[in-house]
């Protein structure tokens, strides 16, 4: 199946059929995302405990459905060599409920995630069962914040978002992720009356936040193509009944008829747009269902909506406000920097070796073991990529597994269950993985990739760290990155505009990567925020070395220039650098490339050097890459470097530069290292406790608690419920549910 493409207008083709109108789903394969997939059969209460509005699939919803053979199987790839798939590039299609799905987890015999029908209950279970509906319709917001989420105070603008959303007001919220953007609308969404609608594409998120909120006490649930016909109505009713506090919907089901409908003959509270980015036509994550949502301030008069995301320039953001119809939005703008993410680029030469050693160098700083290595993520362009380099990781010792959107259905499902809640896995993928996986405490992100945008890359770095906790991302990158990427965009479909936007965002990832500067300077400025120099990452803790590059790029210039006069041929960059170091190859002697009046006459640059020329001359556009094989030729700006009009400062590539770039000065080793000595062997203890709460629920573990709340529990060591008011991350429910437990925990101890 190929996925979506774009006509030749630039416009995105989208995919016919309206698989959320009833009747039959079968669930499509997304270009950008996995097969939305079924995960617990349990028929339990629309909101209540154990609630996960899924049901296993029926004949009817075949989880394989719609699935193609993936058309580079066995298709050995080299990005230094080879064009990617010609869908690389592809904008994702409107699938029937967003990409990056939920996938499926099949519980069986011995699965600790689901409880056998005359199993005993847990402790945290029955309490959580035995909780009273809570009512917060017209609570203070800060008494909702702290009796629901166990915060004593708000965060930078999440008080004044609140309050606006609160008084009936339209806001545009720009967060960076970790920034606590899901706390202003859900707070929003429980004082005032009625519903809060959440508008998202990811279904995995939507997951994740219903659990983490019915954990909370608080009556959510969502609509979206993992539910059977009796959870939707199931669903539906108690929405029309006013017994949901937040339902979570997908735009393409909300672009619906019926849903559109149903949503009138309720009561909402607020309507919250996540991700509203996708709006953006020239954006990274277009998705032409956000469109439509404009219309819902005329459909629903009087109901505040909120449009939230956390990769927007200031270009992006203009256009949301005009596309989702807030012209009189309040625009809130919290800072994009993300201080405890260390970033690292280095040049790309054996990239599996490269990333081994990164990674080796994470797990040295945070003092892990085997029992706790660091959990990351690395992305890969295809999914040949993603199987070979998973497969080398764990060659190497390191606990690795694949993600993509051709592994069936049930690998998918164990891959990703296995990556929410153990310790130490690093997932493999492409880049529909982490889409809404609300997983706190990844410790890396690497790229041996180069993504195609610096909201792309943000976005895919920002799933490190979002507990706050210090994390490291890293890319390699090369010469083969640039070249294919010109490639892809000369080869593309649209017009001349649209190659002209993604020549744009080619530009800025590329100057991300060639700064001698602070790369967080250029990051944050990019999204239109001034900044210092950060101090903490590799061109901050490792200055880069610059040198003139002028005679060096005249001698690869002349010599494009020479064979193109007087051969009428084009090459690409090795075997021009071949030519420059006077290498005696089989293939110069017989096209006589020797006679040459600039062969060898780069003799004093290495093949390494040679190549870091390009890779620097290319991204700055004084050369130019053409054809399916990546000649190379000259541009505009060429004649200014030949004429020695234009100097050409180069940075000097020191491989492994940034693998140990001040590491230790930046991070803590681990998380217990943040608590005090005679302290640790408590809060070893609740995280083994922790453990077992997670795996007896089938949640991860961050759901019962985060690693903070474990910190504070064992410095403060509460004796009785009562102590445990005002642990930061304890609210009423949770109390109620782990209360006793933590107390026997801290009383052994």
């Amino acid at each position: 199946m190929r996925r979506a493409g774009r006509s030749p207008s630039g416009a995105p083709r989208t995919s016919g059929g309206d698989l959320t109108r009833g009747g039959p789903v079968r669930a499509r394969p997304s270009s950008r995302g996995e097969l939305p997939s079924a995960r617990d059969d349990a028929q339990v209460g629309v909101g209540g405990a154990g609630y996960r509005g899924r049901v296993t699939p029926g004949p009817d919803r075949d989880p394989q459905a719609g699935v193609a053979i993936d058309p580079y199987d066995g298709y050995e790839w080299n990005p230094d060599e080879f064009a990617p798939p010609d869908d690389f590039d592809a904008p994702p299609p409107p699938e029937p409920e967003g990409f990056g799905g939920a996938p499926a987890r099949q519980a069986g015999p011995g699965d600790p995630g689901r409880r056998a029908s005359n199993a005993p209950e847990s402790a945290a279970s029955v309490a959580r069962r035995a909780t009273a509906r809570r009512d917060f319709t017209g609570r203070d917001p800060r008494e909702v914040l702290h009796e629901v989420y166990g915060y004593d105070r708000f965060r930078a603008d999440q008080a004044d978002i609140v309050a606006q959303v609160i008084g009936g007001g339209d806001a545009v919220v720009l967060m960076p992720t970790g920034g606590g953007k899901s706390v202003t609308y859900q707070v929003p969404a429980l004082v005032r009356p009625g519903t809060g609608l959440v508008v998202s594409p990811l279904i995995a998120l939507m997951h994740d936040q219903v659990e983490a909120l019915i954990a909370n006490g608080v009556r959510a649930a969502f609509l979206n193509s993992t539910q059977g016909a009796d959870e939707r109505r199931a669903t539906e009713q108690a929405y029309l009944a006013g017994e949901l506090d937040l339902l979570y919907v997908a735009p393409e089901r909300l672009n619906t008829a019926s849903a559109l409908s149903l949503l009138q003959r309720g009561k909402l509270s607020v309507i919250a747009i996540d991700e509203a980015h996708c709006v953006s036509q020239w954006g990274h994550d277009f998705r032409p269902d956000y469109l439509a949502l404009g219309d819902l301030a005329e459909r629903f008069p009087g109901v505040p909506r909120m449009a939230l995301t956390a990769t927007a320039t200031p270009a992006t953001a203009r256009e949301i406000v005009e596309r989702l119809q807030l012209p009189n939005a309040r625009r809130f703008v919290a800072s994009f920097d993300r201080p405890n993410i260390q970033y690292r680029i280095e040049p790309k030469v054996d990239q599996r070796r490269q990333l081994v050693s990164f990674i080796r160098s994470v797990q040295q700083t945070e003092g892990a073991d085997a029992s706790s290595a660091p959990a990351g993520i690395v992305y890969a362009l295809s999914r040949k990529s993603v199987e070979q380099t998973a497969e080398y990781l764990r060659g190497q010792g390191i606990d690795a597994l694949p993600y993509h959107a051709g592994l069936p259905t049930e690998v998918r499902a164990t891959n990703q269950s296995r990556f929410l809640r153990d310790d130490g896995v690093v997932m493999v993928a492409t880049i529909a993985f982490g889409m809404g996986i609300d997983k706190p405490d990844v410790r890396f992100v690497a790229h041996i990739d180069l993504p195609k945008s610096v909201e792309g890359y943000y976005q895919e770095t920002g799933r490190a760290g979002r507990d706050g906790e210090p994390s490291v991302v890293w890319m390699a990158y090369g010469l083969g990155d640039v070249v294919q990427q010109r490639r892809m965009i000369d080869q593309s479909p649209g017009d001349r505009t649209y190659k002209m936007r993604l020549g744009q965002h080619l530009d800025a990832m590329l100057a991300l990567c060639e700064t001698v500067a602070c790369r967080r300077q250029n990051l944050l400025d990019y999204f239109g925020e001034a900044s210092e120099p950060c101090g903490n990452c590799d061109t901050c803790l490792q200055p880069p070395e610059t040198w003139d590059g002028l005679v060096a790029a005249q001698k690869l210039l002349s010599t494009i220039v020479r064979l193109q006069r007087e051969r009428g041929q084009a090459f690409g960059a090795g075997h021009l650098i071949d030519i420059l170091r006077g290498a005696k190859t089989e293939r110069i002697t017989q096209q006589g490339h020797d006679k040459l009046a600039t062969y060898g006459i780069g003799a004093d640059l290495s093949d390494q050097d040679w190549r870091s020329v390009v890779r620097q001359l290319l991204a700055r556009q004084i050369l130019v890459a053409q054809g399916d094989y990546g000649t190379l030729a000259l541009s505009e700006a060429s004649g200014g470097v030949l004429r020695g009009e234009a100097p050409v400062p180069l940075r000097r590539d020191v491989l492994g530069r940034s693998g140990a770039a001040g590491g230790s000065r930046v991070r803590k080793s681990s998380s217990a290292d943040a608590v005090a000595a005679g302290d640790r062997d408590l809060f070893e203890a609740l995280r083994a406790w922790r453990a077992e709460q997670a795996r007896e629920q089938g949640v991860p573990a961050y759901i019962v608690f985060g690693d903070a709340t474990l910190r504070a529990l064992a410095a403060a060591r509460p004796a009785s419920l009562a102590d445990l008011d005002g642990v930061t991350g304890i609210g009423a429910k949770k109390r109620e549910a782990y209360g006793e437990g933590v107390l026997a925990v801290v009383a052994t101890h």
